[in-house]
């Protein structure tokens, strides 16, 4: 666990995943992929189930970092990090982070080959990804086998 690092967060409900902020040099463009996250992206107004998580408790962590960090007693199927890169791109790809890799028959279930994996995904998709790999409604490989050359998830053709 990091210092300063308070784990309660993710024992909030498991089908809100949690957006957590790394990079504290772009406030506006915080403040942008926030507002960009939080719109319904669809006629029927489909939109992600999130919190923010914006503390500098967090600045800098990687993803290998926050999947070491995460208890090992919750069910959040997937994390997303706003890193530096998520905000000086032009796209604004959020890193979407597997935490729940189902394998039959594997002792410690969860904890699949694609356990820690990641891929990005563009504000306006974030909703499909949220909403379909926390109920399980669709498989991690559905998205990540469906990521651009740059591995940026932009929806489906």
């Amino acid at each position: 666990m990091l210092a300063g690092v308070d784990d309660r967060m993710w024992y909030q409900n498991s089908d809100v995943s949690l957006v957590i902020r790394t990079d504290f040099a772009h406030l506006r463009q915080w403040e942008e992929i926030q507002t960009a996250i939080a719109e319904p992206q669809t006629e029927d107004g489909f939109t992600a189930f999130v919190t923010f998580i914006d503390d500098r408790a967090y600045e800098s962590i990687t993803s290998s970092q926050l999947v070491g960090m995460v208890p090992a007693d919750v069910n959040h199927a997937i994390a997303f990090l706003v890193d530096a890169k998520t905000l000086t791109h032009p796209d604004l790809p959020i890193l979407v982070i597997n935490l729940y890799d189902y394998v039959e028959g594997l002792e410690d279930q969860g904890k699949g080959p694609q356990y820690g994996a990641t891929f990005r995904v563009v504000p306006a998709e974030m909703w499909s990804v949220q909403n379909n790999l926390t109920i399980s409604n669709m498989d991690w490989e559905d998205f990540a086998g469906n990521v651009d050359g740059d591995g940026i998830f932009r929806g489906f053709e």
